[in-house]
């Protein structure tokens, strides 16, 4: 027997405690968190860009907590970020940030009251996407955007995706049926959803057919970034492939917390737990076995992302 949705009680989002408020973003400081891979992938974005190849940033949902949103913008803006790719939780807290201001509840609280994730506000992320399905054309990401930035959001400024919807930058969101809070409420509709998402999953792999000497990131999304990536640059190559072309010549970028040895452009062996994280082994290792190169960097999105920011900047002058 299905669930009966109706029988949810939702609760508008004044009534939450929010874990985040915008006192978090950061200002546009430089960093004095660096490294060498860190001015190494600056150098290959700045040659990506030369060249008009592809830069594309895949983020995760911590990403936008760390309050980073200014330091994205702004690398944007200047062209550093042709495509930015996310999982579901990214546009959730984009949408909270530029509604109410505010983001984040507490699952341990919230999951023992029955309460964890209906908050019918948020919900309007699904009337967004089952309108835009009814219009048809358009991606889970540009519609969100494109409400946002047309709509009343008092912190529209802090919007990583209504600054791609106005700058004209893809931004993709790919989600998985079950794994965002949006999902519950009874205004969800899984085709709608799941068309929306497909279309930005085909944009993604459509910039991934400029990727050659361009650079690949990944902050933060530990099962989404590469497993999206992985089928999307089997299907660019497979393209490539009869049209004379190969896309075998680019950078990858993982900054995570995950504790990898030096010589991490080795594949762990299975036995090995660090086998089953994702980004090693597919981002780092297999996806640029045959021309590419990859770079690791440990840190807080809080520290790598403004870092990043200030590598590109200092590149500037």
């Amino acid at each position: 027997m299905m669930f009966d949705r109706s029988k949810l009680r939702l609760r508008p989002l004044a009534e939450r405690a929010h874990d985040l408020d915008a006192g978090v973003i950061m200002s546009l400081v430089p960093a004095s968190f660096r490294g060498r891979a860190i001015d190494e992938i600056a150098s290959r974005i700045a040659s990506a860009r030369s060249r008009g190849s592809e830069v594309i940033m895949f983020a995760g949902g911590h990403v936008i907590r760390a309050g980073v949103q200014r330091f994205l913008i702004d690398l944007l803006e200047k062209g550093y970020v042709t495509c930015l790719a996310m999982n579901g939780a990214v546009m959730i807290h984009d949408f909270e940030f530029a509604l109410v201001g505010a983001t984040t509840e507490s699952v341990g609280r919230y999951i023992r009251e029955g309460r964890f994730g209906l908050w019918h506000e948020t919900g309007r992320i699904n009337d967004i996407v089952n309108e835009a399905y009814r219009r048809n054309g358009e991606g889970m990401g540009s519609a969100v955007g494109r409400s946002i930035q047309e709509g009343d959001y008092p912190r529209k400024d802090i919007s990583i995706l209504a600054a791609c919807y106005r700058l004209g930058i893809p931004a993709t969101v790919h989600v998985g049926i079950g794994h965002d809070i949006i999902h519950e409420l009874p205004n969800f509709d899984g085709a709608a959803s799941g068309a929306l998402s497909y279309h930005d999953f085909l944009t993604l792999t459509g910039a991934i057919e400029n990727l050659e000497g361009g650079v690949v990131m990944n902050f933060g999304s530990a099962v989404t970034a590469p497993e999206v990536f992985l089928k999307a640059l089997s299907m660019a190559r497979n393209a490539a492939s009869s049209e004379g072309r190969e896309i075998r010549h680019f950078a990858t970028l993982v900054s995570d917390l995950y504790p990898l040895p030096e010589d991490f452009r080795k594949e762990p062996p299975k036995g090995d737990p660090a086998y089953y994280f994702r980004p090693w082994k597919t981002m780092l290792v297999r996806t640029v076995a045959d021309g590419g190169e990859s770079f690791y960097v440990r840190g807080d999105h809080a520290d790598t992302i403004p870092a990043l920011w200030t590598a590109l900047r200092e590149r500037e002058r």
